[in-house]
């Protein structure tokens, strides 16, 4: 069983490679939790379960216009959470390219992600 560190480590590397369904796959419990704040997106603001993640994630991606890049900061680690600083240069459609930057919070037990939890400002 992987511990929190080693957890955050190989999350830290598999996003900054873009490979988001590896690290799911590999890093996430089948039942985890999704938590997004208040946006103006209409993507739902909680989900479970990795089917209803990746269905979320493709509504959003439906929302780009172009992507231009994205970043993955190194983790900072306790016993149970990680949390890094990620975020995209990117163009929504109808609105000018900026860099959207959040914070991620990820809850382990039992050597799996169980609940993520996203904090950012949705200001254009």
């Amino acid at each position: 069983m992987m511990t929190t560190q080693e957890i955050a480590n190989r999350y830290h590397e598999l996003a900054r490679q873009g490979q988001l369904e590896k690290l799911q796959d590999e890093l996430y419990s089948p039942d985890a939790v999704s938590i997004e704040p208040e946006n103006d997106s209409q993507l739902p603001l909680m989900v479970v379960g990795l089917p209803a993640m990746r269905q979320k994630e493709q509504q959003f991606y439906r929302l780009i216009e172009q992507m231009h890049g994205g970043f993955c900061k190194e983790p900072i680690v306790s016993s149970y959470h990680f949390a890094c600083t990620m975020g995209m240069d990117v163009t929504m459609k109808g609105k000018a390219r900026r860099i959207k930057e959040q914070l991620g919070v990820f809850e382990v037990d039992g050597g799996k992600i169980v609940k993520e939890q996203f904090f950012y400002n949705d200001f254009d």
